[in-house]
């Protein structure tokens, strides 16, 4: 359980640089030449990995690469949201509360079985229908 707690923390503060750096350009660099923006987002990004790196090498003690990759999904939906309307200042509304759900619902439906294998790093099964399943 430490294990998850951990990484999701880490996959957390790593999901908070990466979306600063994919989007905030947009607000706050809207007048700059592109070559600026990206240079200040790959700045940003380095903060990403360096929560990233330990988040994935630690989840994957306990979890499968599928598990780490759909955790981190949920993550950055969960992330995005709070960004989106409070940091760029976004309206909310039903619509796009209805595709967060949608895109949400299956891969939590889908790793759910499987906290209970946490600890197994080999021979685990790959739950790759589900990933499948969650990117369309």
């Amino acid at each position: 359980m430490r294990v998850m707690l951990l990484t999701a923390g880490l996959l957390t503060c790593s999901n908070v640089f990466m979306t600063f750096a994919w989007y905030a350009h947009l607000r706050n660099l809207r007048g700059k030449a592109w070559s600026v923006a990206a240079l200040v987002s790959w700045s940003i990004a380095l903060f990403e990995y360096l929560f990233q790196v330990p988040a994935n090498r630690i989840g994957y003690t306990a979890l499968s690469l599928s598990q780490l990759k759909i955790r981190q999904e949920v993550i950055t939906l969960t992330v995005f949201v709070p960004f989106a309307v409070l940091y760029m200042r976004q309206p909310m509304n039903w619509t796009s509360c209805g595709q967060g759900c949608a895109c949400s619902a299956p891969s939590i439906s889908c790793s759910a079985p499987d906290v209970m294998s946490a600890g197994r790093r080999a021979g685990h099964r790959e739950h790759v229908t589900c990933v499948l399943v969650y990117f369309v």
